[in-house]
């Protein structure tokens, strides 16, 4: 059983690589013209597309390490510090640029119809910060039982995302531009702080490697 805090963390770690509040106004973007129940099926298919993606990566991911001959020590260090890249971006309002500009090119070549799945569910909500952070966050809850909270929190994440998206309109009202201005940079120093964690683990995890490898 994963305990309480390693629970808070992975959830934590999570929604804050998925940044729901900082995709409402994309959304919004994506969606102009729709109507409100063709908005919720967009949201519901991206999120659905987007909880398998991430779930595969939870169950697979440190599997294809394996293969590949990736410790998972070095892909602590590697996804801590693309975690603390993405942080960066957040507080400097850089991340937000990037992925309205992926949105604009999107739309003029994709059918409206198809947006749920790129790019909402792939790169926005399942993009490579949350991804990285699902494998890592996987690798430090080996049992089946502790896989299967996992499972769980990334569901609640990705429910928290569809309920966000779907009160997309009065969240970016209430939100403004200066409200989503500081939510995203005290999201991204609190990101920062856990990708610093785990590249210290990481670390840690490569010494006992070296350390173990008889000479």
């Amino acid at each position: 059983m994963a305990s309480a805090d390693q629970l808070i963390n992975a959830f934590t770690t999570l929604i804050v690589t998925i940044d729901p509040p900082g995709l409402a106004p994309i959304f919004l973007g994506l969606t102009t013209g729709m109507s409100r129940a063709q908005r919720t099926q967009v949201a519901l298919r991206g999120s659905t597309i987007a909880f398998i993606i991430l779930a595969v990566f939870a169950l697979f991911g440190a599997s294809v390490l394996g293969v590949l001959g990736i410790s998972i020590g070095a892909f602590r260090i590697a996804g801590g510090l693309l975690l603390f890249w993405i942080a960066f971006e957040m507080v400097f309002e850089r991340r937000q640029e990037r992925k309205e500009k992926a949105t604009e090119a999107a739309v003029t070549k994709d059918h409206i119809e198809n947006i749920a799945v790129f790019p909402l569910a792939l790169p926005l909500i399942a993009g490579p910060g949350a991804i990285s952070a699902t494998i890592l966050l996987a690798g430090t809850l080996p049992t089946s039982v502790e896989k299967a909270q996992f499972i769980a929190v990334i569901a609640a994440n990705l429910l928290l995302t569809f309920l966000m998206l779907l009160i997309a309109d009065r969240l970016d009202r209430f939100l403004g531009v200066t409200g989503r201005a500081i939510l995203t940079r005290l999201l991204g120093v609190i990101l920062a702080a856990l990708a610093v964690q785990f590249v210290v683990d990481g670390a840690k995890a490569a010494l006992n490697l070296i350390s173990a490898t008889p000479h």
